[in-house]
């Protein structure tokens, strides 16, 4: 039966939080542990652009990138920018990243890889926000991705054919039928794509906080601790070994975001994660601005309407996790946004702006890992998300579930193997 066995999930980021409710469902005995408040600043997820796409199908690394690394490097304002005193510790990362990336051949693997964790997420979030009685945290207006005309979205062409490859549908706007979707877009932009499936969460930090109250009422517990190791006799878990004692449990989940690296190598595997430092500047009081989600095609920031005012997420860091934070780029990100919306840059000085920095946990190839670990197959990995856990965590909650309980998940897992880390 499962509810005579107890599984500790390790983090309560969104990944935590979502394979938490997925076993809770199957009436699994489950224990989260997190040292820091659930759904707080602290995680990736409280501060990411808040998208639920099919369409973020293309990674990061494509054909033709390594020709601007360069760049990134002299350039401190760009979207992505690399800080010069890391680049020897992060150049392993860095080959591996550029690697994934070389032919249009892995891009389009990665690419199918995703789609099977993002295809039907906007759905599955709706399905989980009701059973958690907050469908209102799952605003289903659609996502729209703007550029300054029509050549520019069409030298973005290989973004679009992986995404139609992949099954995502959009409805192309230009002039004034695209003003008629989002007034607000100043006249920077003149060409648009409407992916009506996307949705948001108008609150991702609350999202997470009332996934876990649901899985609290379910009978779950919340252990407040960092987990510092594993207890394993003849190749079964024991227990997790954390900073308040040992919690004995049959199995264990680790989605511990940025610090999932540590202790998978306590269980023998070396995945190399690495912090992608976002950004994001929230706009509150404001009245004028976008009413739908924009993504912005030189800016590659996601312009989102939340409970707390305008999300402008963004930004690419890479530095470790200890450097401190460089708040000229969420200012970046809010002098993009004035250029956006004309109508909103007096507003600006009147509005209360707050700003926040966080760590993707990304692998060099874009795909989370989703594996049993090397020390025991009671414990399972389930980390590394990148740009897109909150839309792949519902997905990755399935996959987890199905490990635990030896079925057959619904998609192929062999892209995120750890095995594809070897040498």
């Amino acid at each position: 039966m499962t509810a005579d066995r107890h599984i500790a999930v390790i983090g309560s980021g969104i990944v935590g939080a979502c394979v938490a409710a997925a076993l809770s469902a199957e009436t699994y005995r489950v224990t989260i542990i997190e040292p820091g408040p659930v759904g707080g600043e602290q995680a990736a997820s409280f501060g990411n652009g808040a998208w639920i796409s099919p369409a973020s199908v293309v990674p990061m690394s494509v054909p033709g990138l390594w020709k601007k690394v360069p760049g990134y490097l002299l350039d401190p304002t760009g979207p992505l920018t690399i800080r010069w005193p890391y680049l020897p510790a992060m150049l392993p990362w860095l080959v591996r990243f550029l690697l994934s990336g070389f032919t249009e051949a892995r891009v389009e693997r990665t690419a199918k890889a995703l789609a099977s964790l993002l295809s039907d997420a906007p759905a599955r979030h709706r399905a989980l926000a009701a059973r958690i009685g907050q469908p209102e945290l799952i605003a289903s207006r659609g996502l729209l991705y703007v550029y300054p005309d029509r050549s520019a979205f069409a030298s973005d062409g290989l973004s679009w054919r992986l995404r139609r490859q992949n099954g995502v549908r959009w409805t192309e706007y230009e002039g004034a039928a695209l003003r008629a979707v989002e007034p607000a877009l100043g006249p920077g932009y003149d060409f648009g794509a409407l992916v009506a499936e996307g949705a948001h969460c108008v609150d991702p930090g609350a999202y997470v906080a009332s996934i876990k109250d649901h899985v609290l009422a379910g009978g779950g517990q919340l252990v407040t601790a960092a987990a510092t190791g594993f207890s394993v006799a003849k190749g079964r878990l024991r227990g997790v070994e954390t900073s308040k004692g040992m919690v004995d449990c049959d199995a264990a989940v680790i989605c511990a975001g940025i610090g999932s690296r540590r202790l998978a190598r306590l269980c023998g595997d070396n995945v190399p994660l690495c912090s992608e430092r976002g950004y994001h500047a929230v706009i509150g009081g404001l009245h004028s601005g976008p009413s739908i989600p924009v993504m912005t095609s030189d800016s590659k920031s996601a312009n989102t309407p939340t409970r707390a005012g305008l999300r402008i997420a963004g930004q690419v860091e890479i530095a470790p996790v200890r450097a401190s934070p460089d708040w000229r780029r969420a200012d970046l990100l809010l002098k993009h946004a004035a250029a956006t919306y004309p109508s909103m840059r007096d507003a600006l000085q009147a509005c209360g702006i707050t700003r926040w920095m966080g760590h993707r946990p990304s692998t060099p190839d874009g795909l989370p890992v989703m594996d049993r670990s090397s020390l025991s197959p009671d414990i399972l990995h389930a980390f590394g998300h990148g740009h897109v856990g909150l839309a792949a965590a519902p997905m990755t909650a399935h996959i987890v579930t199905s490990l635990i309980g030896k079925r057959e998940p619904a998609s192929d897992i062999r892209p995120f193997s750890l095995r594809r880390f070897s040498g």
